[in-house]
C-alpha cells in the first residue's frame, strides 16, 4: 500500500529517530527517557538552552510579538488612491 503524499510521506529522519529512540538503552531504560533525562540534568546545571527547551515542550512556544499595531504604527497600512486624469485628444494624437 502507498504512503500518502503530504507533509508525512518522506519523513525518513524523522522515522529513523523514532525507531531509535524507542530502543532500549542501558539498564533496559528507553533511549528517550535517557534524552528526557539529560536534558533535564542539563537545566538543572544552569544550561540556558536546556531550560528554553524544556520551557517551550511544556508551556508552548511564547507567541511573537506584532511589530506596529499602535495608533500611530498600524501592523497593516492600507493605501488608496484615486486619480482623476483629463486627457486632451487633441495632443494625444
Amino acid at each position: 500500500m502507498a504512503r500518502p503524499k503530504g507533509a508525512w510521506s518522506e519523513k525518513k529522519f524523522r522515522d529513523a529517530l523514532n525507531l531509535a529512540v524507542s530502543e532500549e538503552g542501558p539498564g533496559g531504560v528507553r533511549k528517550l527517557r535517557l534524552i528526557a533525562d539529560r536534558l533535564v540534568d542539563a537545566a538543572l546545571n544552569g544550561e540556558v538552552q536546556a531550560i528554553k527547551e524544556i520551557g517551550d515542550r511544556l508551556d508552548g512556544k511564547p507567541a511573537q510579538a506584532i511589530i506596529g499595531g499602535e495608533e500611530d504604527d498600524p501592523a497593516i497600512k492600507v493605501l488608496a488612491e484615486i486619480r482623476r486624469t483629463v486627457v486632451d485628444p487633441k495632443a494625444a494624437g
